[in-house]
């Protein structure tokens, strides 16, 4: 079923964003308990974020993968993830936290091998890795995993019977970053032999002076130490292989029951929240139209982006990828709206069966020069 995750986008989901040839977005869509929006900006030279939404009558699931060192991983949970937990839901009579740490471990495993493998020909896929947001809903149950520092949000109506305009931010996922300090304490209890597991440099903590986030999918040579004995000497000069793992792919899960008052979910990578607190983005999503809403966070970003430079949002409009990543990162941004609690039986879909799933670009400014020239192509 899920194979519809690897299929082209459909032609009317168009890019552009108003003038930004690095914005894609997707104004709006319905699924069973309401409709949902994504949009996706790239900063770096290569899109290293990736975002889809897979819906079916029975499970919602929401995926927002934020890679770093490269697009690799990002692109290959995009195949794998989401198909993993869709399988090993129906071999295990539907979504648990079991369920759900399983399909981390699949796509896992997966990704090691592919490192294995091509290893020896390019030692570098061994550093690449990415965070990993994933959420899913099924008989109005929510789940929330998380690796990283990507982040889920709740916009829950603040009065139950709907008597006022105000909307409360829960945040529903853990930042997996060492800049937090407890999930900082985390990472030197687990590691009480190694005083230099954290280290603080140019205002930031890093996890071996090398990566702030803790958990990810891929960062081999922080995980086997068979990966990384040359690697961290060469490029980081630390002159002893890791004893043991640093990092982990195992997520933190949250599961909640959905409430009459819970009104949307945002999810979305880390560039989004460098600019926009909870609470703001969910001001935004809660006063706002409902197309185009991811759009709207993402150019509310990067206003915000703009505005700390002391510059216009056309300007940085016209700068080029991988310069513009000195300005903001990749941002992703999925919202799923939750106001239609009767899904199929409401006349939504005419098709009781119907599945759909819809992926983000693997490039942004490829897909938009091509529309530009009125051919359109997805890699």
């Amino acid at each position: 079923m899920l194979e519809m995750c690897t299929r082209p986008l459909e032609k009317c989901f168009r890019g552009g964003g108003g003038g930004d040839g690095l914005l894609w977005h997707m104004d709006l869509k319905p699924y069973a308990s309401g409709d949902y929006s994504i949009a996706v900006v790239q900063a770096n030279s290569s899109l290293e974020d990736q975002g889809q939404v897979f819906t079916s009558p029975s499970a919602t699931y929401v995926g927002v993968y934020d890679g770093h060192g490269g697009p690799e991983a990002s692109r290959f949970i995009t195949h794998r993830l989401l198909p993993f937990l869709h399988k090993f839901a129906s071999e295990h009579g539907g979504l648990s936290a079991e369920v759900i740490k399983k399909a981390f471990a699949a796509t896992e495993e997966e990704f090691l091998q592919l490192v294995k493998r091509t290893w020896a020909a390019r030692p570098q896929i061994a550093s690449v890795g990415s965070c990993c947001l994933v959420g899913a809903i099924a008989n109005d149950v929510l789940y929330v995993a998380n690796l990283g520092d990507s982040r889920a949000v709740l916009g829950r109506r603040v009065s139950p019977n709907g008597t006022n305009n105000r909307v409360v931010a829960e945040r529903l996922s853990t930042d997996h970053n060492v800049g937090v300090e407890e999930v900082r304490k985390e990472v030197v209890a687990l590691h009480p032999d190694d005083s230099h597991v954290v280290v603080y440099n140019h205002g930031v903590w890093r996890i071996k002076g090398i990566i702030q986030v803790s958990r990810s999918i891929g960062d081999i040579y922080l995980k086997k130490p068979e990966f990384n004995r040359d690697y961290l000497f060469q490029q980081f000069g630390l002159p002893v292989p890791l004893k043991r793992p640093v990092m982990t792919a195992v997520p933190s899960i949250l599961m909640r029951k959905l409430k009459p008052q819970d009104l949307f979910l945002i999810f979305a990578s880390d560039g989004l929240w460098e600019q926009l607190s909870d609470q703001e983005a969910c001001e935004i999503v809660l006063k706002s139209p409902r197309v185009g809403i991811a759009k709207r966070l993402v150019r509310a970003a990067l206003q915000e982006s703009a505005k700390k430079r002391e510059m216009r949002y056309d300007d940085l409009k016209r700068i080029e990828k991988g310069v513009r990543r000195h300005f903001h990162d990749d941002i992703t941004v999925i919202v799923i709206y939750l106001d239609h609690p009767l899904g199929f039986s409401n006349g939504r879909f005419k098709d009781h069966n119907f599945t759909d799933c819809t992926s983000t670009p693997v490039d942004i400014f490829s897909l938009n020069a091509d529309e530009a020239d009125d051919s359109f192509h997805v890699h």
